[in-house]
């Protein structure tokens, strides 16, 4: 069963999107209205006679492979990666090249159209609202702004199971301070 390019332009018409088709690689270029990015190119590429799905936006972040915060932009990718649902990112250690890409197999399926915008929408969305932003306070400032948000979510976390817990640790780290603290420090 599988699916076709052509049923991918067929969606991608029924929505008014402009791409070219590339018949012979099996490959569509669809160029989206970005914010965070100047100019959002995506590739929907089939493989496998249409059993395999990719969707991917290249060249979404160049230049890593030298860059002075290397370690911590590959790092902040992973933890996108794990608070996000179906996004994944590549890194080709090569040239430096990270694109950020859904993929995943059709065998004996098929790509229904809804489930083709909810790829299309979701890489768009994550990867210009969501992570860009983030990578790219990480590429000028070598530190991953998610990790406050981390603690913030845990913290709410903790108040939606056990609102009672908060309280108790906010008095127990109020006490530590008090403790063994001069009245004049206060």
């Amino acid at each position: 069963m599988a699916i076709t390019v052509y049923k991918i332009a067929e969606y991608l018409d029924n929505r008014g999107c402009s791409y070219k088709l590339d018949v012979d690689h099996s490959r569509i270029t669809i160029k989206v209205q970005a914010e965070n990015l100047a100019d959002l190119t995506l590739i929907v590429q089939l493989d496998d006679d249409g059993q395999f799905f990719k969707l991917f936006a290249p060249e979404v972040l160049c230049g890593i492979k030298d860059h002075p915060y290397k370690d911590v932009i590959l790092q902040t990718m992973l933890c996108i990666s794990w608070e996000t649902k179906m996004l994944q990112w590549e890194y080709d250690p090569s040239d430096g090249e990270i694109r950020a890409i859904i993929e995943f197999p059709l065998e004996d399926g098929t790509l229904t159209q809804r489930q083709f915008y909810r790829c299309l929408n979701g890489l768009v969305e994550m990867v210009d609202d969501f992570a860009m932003p983030r990578l790219q306070t990480v590429m000028q400032t070598g530190r991953d702004p998610g990790d406050q948000e981390l603690g913030e979510r845990l913290l709410l976390e903790l108040q939606e199971e056990s609102p009672r817990l908060l309280d108790l640790l906010e008095r127990a780290m109020e006490a530590r301070k008090h403790r063994g603290a001069l009245p004049f420090e206060e």
